[in-house]
């Protein structure tokens, strides 16, 4: 007896030391939410998939288990419109929240998360002074004032700019931080195929090797086929008619731009009347765009069309983000352009405003 009681212990004592996998602990107070089953789920490719699940007694619940590394999780109220969002690590956190008001759930213990509110803290003063600008431009724009039009569009690009700042800066001085990488996604568009490298080669081992910076190094060499100096790959979508139209088909003039853009996305739509201005200004001289629209619905993008005068040629397969020439251009966030010689050789991307007006003027005057 005293020989099984010893091997029984001796195996418990192996199991615990074989067990040295890190783990989360999520203890969660959250006021009106007695009997309410919690789901945690992360993201699976394009689907939101639980990984743990608990229901609440007392507004209170417990859920435990692991991740391979720091990442955004989303917690939801079972069969309710109540959702939170937070970063999640191997560590013990801690929420405290309402039901009603799930998405301003309180989150401690998360390191991640914490960089993630002093960065949001950091960057909140300039988003506020950023959209007041916009706000001052659409007034603007609306009084037909071109003067305080362009006034207001250089002091939000001024702004922006320093936005970008920030968040580079932040990667830059952070390599450890597991919140990097989703900075490096969102600058992909802003910073030079270069810049983006350096950033990556910097970063800690543990942070590089995360499914998203591996990602991102592999949308890297995407990206440089469509670098600057490269000829622009070719790629054929339907127009609003169903007929289809290949890029090719309208390279030969003096400077095409390719635009990727789509009626719900709010700052293509601000972005569009400067378009729209250069169009009108160098369309007779050899300059036209090429209109991408990453739309789900044929009736929003032929309304956006119609609405902004975008009296050019549009095409889209109306996938979203699956369009097809925007995962051949690598695109992750617009608007997104790229402007063509009349050999399709690529000059510039990502021109907005007077970037764009005075790059088109300089070649066409």
């Amino acid at each position: 007896m005293r020989k099984s009681i010893l091997i029984i212990l001796t195996l418990s004592l192996l199991l615990a030391a074989c067990d040295k996998t890190p783990k989360y602990e999520i203890k969660a107070d959250i006021e009106g939410a007695d009997g309410v089953i919690f789901d945690l789920k992360v993201v699976d490719g394009n689907e939101l998939v639980a990984i743990d699940s608990a229901i609440s007694k007392n507004n209170s619940f417990t859920m435990k288990g692991s991740v391979d590394y720091p990442r955004v999780v989303y917690l939801e109220a079972r069969n309710t419109d109540h959702r939170s969002t937070f970063y999640l690590e191997n560590s013990r956190v801690r929420l405290k929240g309402i039901l009603d008001s799930l998405d301003y759930v309180e989150v401690q213990g998360s390191k991640i998360q914490d960089d993630y509110i002093s960065l949001s803290d950091t960057i909140q003063p300039y988003g506020l002074q950023y959209m007041g600008f916009v706000n001052q431009y659409q007034i603007a724009q609306q009084g037909m004032d071109a003067m305080k039009m362009t006034e207001f569009e250089n002091k939000a690009d001024s702004v922006y700019k320093i936005i970008i700042d920030i968040q580079e800066n932040f990667v830059r001085e952070n390599p450890t931080s597991f919140f990097a990488p989703t900075i490096l996604v969102s600058l992909i568009n802003y910073l030079d195929t270069e810049e983006i490298e350096e950033l990556v080669v910097n970063l800690d081992p543990d942070v590089a090797a995360t499914p998203i910076i591996m990602n991102l190094k592999d949308n890297i060499i995407k990206t440089r086929q469509v670098s600057i100096g490269q000829k622009a790959p070719d790629f054929t979508l339907n127009d609003p008619d169903g007929n289809p139209v290949s890029l090719y088909s309208k390279v030969g003039v003096k400077l095409l731009l390719v635009d990727f853009w789509a009626g719900w996305c709010g700052p293509c739509r601000q972005e569009n009347p400067n378009v729209v201005s250069v169009y009108n200004d160098y369309k007779r001289k050899g300059f036209d765009v090429f209109g991408v629209s990453l739309d789900r619905s044929r009736d929003e993008w032929v309304k956006a069309i119609a609405d902004d005068k975008l009296d050019w040629t549009h095409v889209s397969d109306l996938q979203y983000w699956n369009n097809e020439a925007a995962r051949l251009y690598s695109i992750n966030s617009i608007p997104a352009n790229f402007l063509l010689d009349e050999n399709g050789i690529i000059i510039a991307r990502n021109l907005r405003g007077e970037d764009l007006y005075n790059k088109v003027r300089d070649i066409l005057q």
